[in-house]
C-alpha cells in the first residue's frame, strides 16, 4: 500500500514519523514509500537518506494524499485538505482532543492515536508516551543544568570544595525516572517524591532518596495504587501532608524537575508560588508539565510560562512543551519504530490495511472511523 510521510508543520515540532531504518524494513515488505522533501531534516535525516532507504520523494499533497499517512502530531486544516476520505491516519492525535478528532471523523479519516495504546507488556514496544517521556526527562536535565549557574558535582579543587547540587524530582513515571538517572549521572544529590509507593524502590536503585509521605486511610491507599501506570487523584488530606513535606525538600533545592500528568485532566499543582519564593536566588525548575494546568495555563507550577524561560522571585522557570523535539534524531528514531510495531497490527501480511475488532491494542487507539468518533 501507499504509505506517506509529511513534514510536520506545528510549531517547534522537528520530529518525523519515518526514519531510512523502519522505511527499509516498511520497502522490504512491498509498501511505496512517499515521503515529502525536507520531512527529516530537524531530526538530521535527508532526503537522499530517505531514497537510498528506498523512498519516493514528493511534495506535500503526495505524502498527505497516500492510503495510509504517518505523522507526529495531529494534521491541521489544511493538512486534512489534502488527505482523502476513507484513508489511513496514525500518529499522536491527542485522545482528549473532542474538536480534532470531530475533524479527522469529518474528513472521513480511519485514525489511531497512539497514546491511547493500553500500558500491557504486549503494548511496550509501540508506547510512544513511555519512548517520548524517557527522552523528555533526560532533557530536562540538561536543560536544568544549563540554566543553573553553578556545578552539578561536588568538586575538591585548590580553591575549596563546591557542594554537589540538590535536585528534587516531583512526579516519579519515565520521564521522571530518568531524570533521577541523568542528574545521578552528572552527580548530584537527589530525592524524589510520587503519590505510588511501588516506585520507591525504583527511585533508591537509581540513587535517589525517596521522600516518604505515610498513608493514613484505606482511601489514601488505594487512590496512590493508581490504574494502567498512572497516578490517581490523591485525597486532600494526603495532599496537604505531601505538600508540606515537598515544601521543605524544595526550599532546599537548587533545581526542582516537575513531571506529574494524569491523562484527560489538568495537571497537579506540586509547587506553589510561595514553595518559589522561599526557594534560593538561581535555583532552577524545569516544568514538563507546562501548558496543562488549569485552563491550560501554567503546569505543575503555576507561574510556568508555555515555551518560556522566565526567572520569577529569582527563579528560574523552564516552561518547554516539547522537550522531546529538542533531542529530534534520537526522538524520531524511537517514535518511528513505535509506529513500525503498531503498523504490524493493522496491515495484513498480504499487505492490506485493516481493522482487527478482537485486538485490544488497536480498538484503544482507533480514535475515528466511517464518520464517526469512535472515542467517547
Amino acid at each position: 500500500m501507499q504509505i506517506g510521510v509529511p513534514r510536520e508543520s506545528a510549531a517547534g515540532e522537528t520530529r518525523v514519523a519515518l526514519t531510512p531504518e523502519t522505511a527499509k524494513k516498511l520497502k522490504s515488505q512491498g509498501h511505496v514509500l512517499r515521503v515529502e522533501s525536507g520531512a527529516g531534516v530537524a531530526a538530521s535525516i535527508t532526503d537522499e537518506a530517505y531514497a537510498a532507504a528506498g523512498a519516493e520523494i514528493t511534495d506535500r499533497a503526495g505524502a498527505l494524499g497516500a492510503e495510509l499517512v504517518l505523522k507526529v502530531k495531529s494534521p491541521n486544516a489544511e493538512e486534512l485538505a489534502l488527505m482523502k476520505p476513507g484513508s489511513a491516519l496514525v500518529g499522536m492525535l491527542n485522545p482528549f482532543d473532542k474538536p480534532g478528532l470531530q475533524a479527522l471523523a469529518t474528513a472521513g479519516l480511519t485514525s489511531f492515536a497512539l497514546e491511547a495504546a493500553p500500558r500491557t507488556t504486549r503494548a511496550q514496544s509501540m508506547d510512544v508516551l513511555s519512548s517520548q517521556a524517557n527522552i523528555a526527562g533526560y532533557k530536562a536535565v540538561m536543560i536544568a543544568a544549563d540554566r543553573y549557574q553553578r556545578f552539578f558535582p561536588m568538586l575538591m579543587t585548590a580553591a575549596g570544595t563546591v557542594k554537589a547540587a540538590r535536585v528534587v524530582v516531583l512526579g516519579v513515571g519515565v520521564a521522571g525516572l530518568q531524570a533521577i538517572a541523568t542528574a545521578k549521572r552528572l552527580g548530584a544529590v537527589i530525592e524524589a517524591s510520587d503519590v505510588r509507593p511501588s516506585v520507591k524502590e525504583q527511585v533508591e536503585s537509581l540513587g535517589g532518596k525517596f521522600i516518604d509521605v505515610p498513608y493514613e486511610t484505606a482511601e489514601e491507599k488505594e487512590a496512590a495504587e493508581g490504574v494502567g501506570g498512572y497516578a490517581k487523584p490523591m485525597p486532600p488530606s494526603w495532599l496537604a501532608r505531601q505538600q508540606a513535606e515537598v515544601a521543605k525538600r524544595v526550599a532546599q533545592a537548587d533545581v526542582v524537575i516537575t513531571t506529574a500528568l494524569i491523562p484527560g485532566r489538568a495537571a497537579p499543582v506540586l509547587v506553589s508560588e510561595e514553595m518559589v519564593r522561599s526557594m534560593k536566588p538561581g535555583s532552577v525548575i524545569v516544568d514538563l508539565a507546562a501548558g496543562k494546568g488549569p485552563e491550560g495555563r501554567g503546569g505543575n507550577c503555576p507561574l510556568t510560562e508555555t515555551d518560556q524561560t522566565v526567572v520569577k522571585h529569582g527563579v528560574t522557570l523552564v516552561g518547554e512543551t516539547n522537550l522531546a523535539a529538542l533531542v529530534a534524531a534520537d526522538a524520531s528514531a524511537l517514535y518511528a519504530r513505535n509506529v513500525l510495531d503498531f503498523l504490524k497490527l493493522v496491515i495484513s501480511k498480504e499487505g492490506a490495511f485493516q481493522v482487527p475488532a478482537d485486538d485490544d491494542i488497536v480498538v484503544a487507539c482507533l480514535m475515528t472511523q466511517d464518520g464517526q468518533v469512535k472515542r467517547t
